[in-house]
């Protein structure tokens, strides 16, 4: 499917956006394994978050649907059950790197099957630490790296470890933290940089032992079930919210309200980088709950260009590609460092992103060590390639509102991965 954006002169309005896809998928991992049953409310549409769903269902879990989100009728600590069958993640990666978590810790063995990008990224990220703690996985080997389909030997207790992560990840230390309930003794992980921390959030909430200190965040191993909370409310996507907050500023007259948005510090770090380019947006003090969120109001505004650093790309990795797009709307330069996990994502973003902005005649250098400067100006309408990103797609739309003439988005559907409704909702904020 192509999509064409034309040049927008103004955008107004008021969205409420789908769950947050990082809460969703760790909401039903975690209530999968407490006991009782948990209304998860709203619940994304996004495909990542159903192969979640998936497999609990395989693993012996009763998922239903309600009409606003779903319910989990955990199983309780020790209630998984083997599968029958191979367990699909589809192209989901935080389903596989956090449900390795879990089945480390099983007294079986599974297998967990993967789809398109996803045959292609690396496991052994994860597969090092779980190995460390007792589990066996095993992979495909490919130029040196392990790849899906992952087939994982689970043991129960495992042994509690103290690991340090190479690479600042929520993904992996999620993984480790979900593997550490099942462990001989306190797990902890040593974060590089701060990461997002909905697992530990989560698992305080529900009663867990979870210990935080500067860098490193230690789980305590669980000695009885964890009692279902009965229902969580879930914040909008923050992730989706970066899209329309970009839009809202680089098209001139413009206003938007987004309703109900995730503001947990370790995933609103792009407000602090937009706000210090120039952007208006305005935020509520404080928080709200176990997760805050908030509604942000946002107009245009004229950015100036600054500097992302290495320390910041983890807190902003699903946002760095619609910051490219501020960045080609700000005056003088903007330079991000340290992009090297954007190039592991579902393709390789940094190629992708940079190959659709110089389509559309953005004025940009990528630097050695996977470093970007972009200098503000002008964009024009062109043909630009998703490269089956959904993430991608999205950010090449926001810039073909700032762009003159139109701009053909070719594989635009790979937007379902995340947001399926995203050209509708945008297209509502011109009307």
């Amino acid at each position: 499917m192509d999509a064409t954006i034309s040049h927008a002169s103004s955008l107004h309005g008021t969205l409420s956006l789908p769950a947050d896809k990082a809460m969703c998928h760790r909401a039903a991992l975690v209530c999968a394994i407490a006991k009782g049953s948990t209304e998860l409310r709203p619940w994304a549409t996004a495909e990542d978050c159903q192969r979640t769903l998936d497999v609990l269902q395989g693993l012996g879990v009763r998922v239903s649907r309600l009409q606003d989100g779903v319910r989990i009728e955990g199983a309780g600590l020790l209630g998984l059950r083997a599968p029958a069958a191979p367990l699909e993640c589809g192209e989901s990666g935080t389903t596989m790197r956090l449900s390795c978590g879990l089945l480390a810790a099983q007294p079986f063995t599974s297998t967990l099957n993967a789809s398109g990008s996803l045959r292609q990224r690396p496991m052994k990220r994860i597969i090092e630490p779980l190995s460390q703690m007792g589990a066996r996985i095993e992979g495909r080997l490919q130029n040196g790296e392990i790849s899906p389909p992952l087939t994982i030997a689970g043991k129960r207790p495992l042994k509690a470890i103290t690991y340090r992560m190479p690479v600042a990840s929520a993904q992996v230390k999620s993984a480790v933290l979900l593997a550490g309930l099942f462990a001989d003794g306190p797990t902890t992980v040593v974060e590089p940089s701060p990461t997002r921390d909905h697992t530990e959030r989560l698992l305080s909430h529900l009663g867990a032992a979870v210990r935080r200190r500067e860098g490193a965040i230690t789980v305590e191993p669980l000695r009885r079930d964890l009692a279902a909370p009965s229902a969580l409310r879930l914040p909008g996507d923050p992730s989706s919210a970066a899209f329309f907050i970009v839009a809202a500023t680089v098209v001139p007259d413009s206003k938007v309200i987004l309703r109900d948005v995730g503001l947990n510090p370790t995933r609103a770090h792009v407000l602090d980088i937009l706000r210090r380019m120039g952007a208006a947006v305005q935020r509520p003090a404080g928080g709200d709950g176990w997760e805050p969120r908030g509604m942000l109001t946002v107009e245009s505004a004229r950015l100036r260009g600054t500097t992302v650093t290495a320390e910041e790309v983890p807190l902003v990795i699903d946002e760095l590609p619609v910051l490219m797009v501020a960045a080609c709307a700000a005056e003088g330069e903007t330079r991000f460092e340290g992009l090297q996990e954007l190039q592991v994502k579902e393709t390789d973003r940094l190629h992708s992103m940079t190959t659709g902005l110089q389509a559309m005649g953005a004025q940009l250098m990528i630097s050695p060590h996977a470093g970007l400067v972009i200098r503000g100006g002008g964009l024009r309408g062109a043909v630009v390639d998703s490269f089956g990103d959904h993430r991608t797609a999205m950010s090449l739309a926001v810039a073909g509102l700032m762009a003159d003439g139109e701009t053909r988005i070719r594989g635009a559907e790979c937007v379902r991965k995340s947001l399926g409704d995203f050209f509708e909702l945008l297209a509502s904020l011109r009307s």
